[in-house]
């Protein structure tokens, strides 16, 4: 059970991420990645969907039929959204306004749905939560990943404005790392999108060759 579970959780974070493994929520990787605080709380107002809607879908599924299963998760995830959206607006307001649109578009999101569709509506409730959460992390990561390098070459800061977004406590991740003037306009525009999100997929293909000829080698050395 304990390796089941750790599966799931690399397989969310790393092996299948969203973004870098299975291109998909593309939408809002490319319009919300222009700095890596913007990233981060899409990001996480995704994970936040993902989880809940598994639990949801898992709980329930024995009562979902096949043929009302697609109508059924778009209802369960627009409902999620809805409470997302709302808990933003109250609690965390400027944040809200710079999400903006993207917020209720969680719900075309490829993302969420192909994670019920392919796992929550056939696992417990545990598993299936395990999994929306790990996904939306990993979705996290990629999106402040992709924001973070985006942000750095072409404003010179990282995390800029996370204490007006998130509070008075991210303050200390805000950082000036280049000096303004050297900034790159193209990387926060929409083609720098592309390329950055494209260079990290190469990155991303790179480690896991890597890491599949170090297993292969260990592998043949402990025959040996």
């Amino acid at each position: 059970m304990a390796n089941a579970y750790t599966n799931i959780v690399k397989d969310g974070l790393w092996d299948n991420n969203g973004v870098f493994s299975m291109l998909l929520g593309m939408c809002p990787t490319m319009a919300m990645t222009t700095s890596a605080t913007n990233g981060f709380g899409m990001g996480l107002a995704t994970a936040a969907v993902m989880a809940a809607s598994s639990l949801l879908v898992a709980a329930f599924r024995n009562a979902i039929t096949q043929e009302v299963r697609i109508p059924v998760f778009i209802l369960i995830v627009a409902t999620m959204v809805t409470l997302v959206d709302l808990a933003m607006n109250a609690w965390m307001h400027e944040l809200y306004k710079v999400l903006g649109l993207f917020i209720p578009l969680i719900v075309s999101n490829c993302l969420p749905l192909a994670r019920l569709e392919a796992f929550a509506a056939k696992v417990p409730i545990v598993p299936a939560f395990l999994d929306g959460l790990c996904m939306g992390l990993g979705f996290t990561l990629a999106l402040t990943a992709i924001g973070a390098v985006r942000e750095i070459a072409g404003s010179g800061t990282l995390f800029a404005d996370a204490s007006l977004l998130f509070g008075p406590f991210f303050k200390f991740m805000e950082l000036r790392l280049l000096p303004a003037d050297m900034g790159v306009l193209m990387m926060i525009l929409p083609p720098g999108g592309f390329l950055v999100t494209g260079l990290l997929v190469v990155v991303k293909r790179l480690l896991d060759l890597r890491a599949g000829k170090e297993i292969q080698m260990s592998g043949a050395h402990a025959v040996a």
